[in-house]
């Protein structure tokens, strides 16, 4: 293994994550979790994945368990809901899963919340590891505990607090990703050096992250365990990681925009005027639009609207029925300066000034 991470909570480590090279020792590390053979293991995937990795995921661990099935759901965020959740549980019942047994998010981030979500209520609670197969979901969703899907346009607003019992990532696997879901990940990593590594932003502006993923991805993780070991249940500093989410998911829920591509302009507002153009030039490095109109340009769909004005008030209507919306306000995160970052919290007028400036 190339490294391993601990992850706690009350200063008692409660997983790791393990940075690997391949996916051989999968079957032995679950051994060494506790997992034997009788215990039945289902690996959760999407159509974009399974062709890729699930048959071999499959097979090596069929030589060590009885029972091991493939569930795999149509890729894509529109079917991160209940009813793909529907879908699994009655997969889980039919197969007589029962609580020793464990489900395997194997894929990006829709699959890790959504089997996340799952195992925490079946049954009121399932085992479950996360083998996160894109950039974004390796440095980010795939730590921390965060599970949930979408309920109508509304993002990731049913959901639950539900840790796993393992993450294990293999960077290699993202030689078979785009370079559009690449980016989608850099942002990510920007986000989080941004507001706690000003070192690890300044490599950044040097080097280019698919050049060493493998380093920038442990930098990542390393900020967001110790975020998330200090703030579980986000009632704190944990909330610094929505920087770019707030108004990006407003973004998000209004256009055919990618999640990091959504967070990467709605970053750029909640940046204080000394490093705006910083983290435009990083951002841009990276393939990333820091507007709407620059993601037009560059070939990326937006949904039309009868006008910009109408746009960005559909957009702004998202952002106030965010789940960190209260009493007609928002709480988003600002950058202050390279490594430091600040909570402020934005009523309708401001929202719709901070999307303007990035129509």
């Amino acid at each position: 293994m190339a490294q391993s991470i601990p992850v706690k909570a009350n200063d008692s480590i409660i997983y790791h994550i393990e940075l690997v090279h391949d996916f051989s020792m999968l079957p032995t590390f679950l051994q060494q979790l506790g997992y034997g053979r009788t215990q039945k293991i289902c690996i959760v995937t999407d159509s974009n994945v399974a062709p890729l990795y699930a048959r071999d995921v499959q097979d090596l661990l069929e030589k060590e368990f009885d029972t091991v099935i493939l569930h795999t759901f149509e890729a894509g965020e529109h079917n991160k809901n209940l009813e793909t959740v529907n879908t699994l549980y009655q997969t889980l019942i039919e197969q007589h899963f029962d609580r020793q047994d464990l489900l395997i998010a194997l894929g990006g981030g829709v699959v890790g919340d959504l089997t996340g979500f799952t195992a925490a209520t079946y049954l009121r609670g399932i085992d479950f590891i996360q083998v996160p197969t894109t950039l974004l979901s390796q440095v980010d969703s795939s730590i921390g505990g965060k599970t949930g899907v979408d309920f109508m346009q509304y993002k990731n607003m049913v959901g639950a607090f539900y840790q796993p019992k393992a993450v294990i990532i293999d960077p290699l696997v993202l030689k078979t990703l785009d370079a559009r879901q690449f980016s989608c990940g850099a942002a990510e990593i920007i986000k989080m050096a941004a507001c706690f590594d000003r070192e690890l932003f300044e490599t950044i502006e040097k080097n280019r992250i698919e050049d060493d993923p493998e380093m920038f991805i442990a930098g990542a993780l390393n900020i967001k365990k110790d975020v998330v070991q200090k703030d579980e249940r986000e009632s704190g500093l944990r909330r610094a990681l929505n920087f770019g989410h707030t108004l990006g998911h407003g973004i998000e829920s209004n256009t055919d925009l990618l999640h990091g591509e959504c967070v990467s302009i709605g970053m750029i507002p909640m940046c204080s005027a000394k490093i705006q153009e910083r983290m435009k030039a990083v951002l841009r490095r990276e393939g990333l639009p820091v507007s709407l109109s620059e993601a037009a340009v560059q070939g990326k769909t937006i949904l039309p609207e009868e006008s910009p004005d109408d746009q960005v008030r559909v957009i702004a209507e998202a952002v106030l029925h965010d789940k960190k919306a209260q009493d007609g306000k928002v709480v988003t995160v600002q950058v202050d300066d390279i490594g430091s970052c600040s909570f402020v919290k934005m009523d309708s007028q401001q929202i719709l000034k901070s999307l303007r400036e990035v129509l």
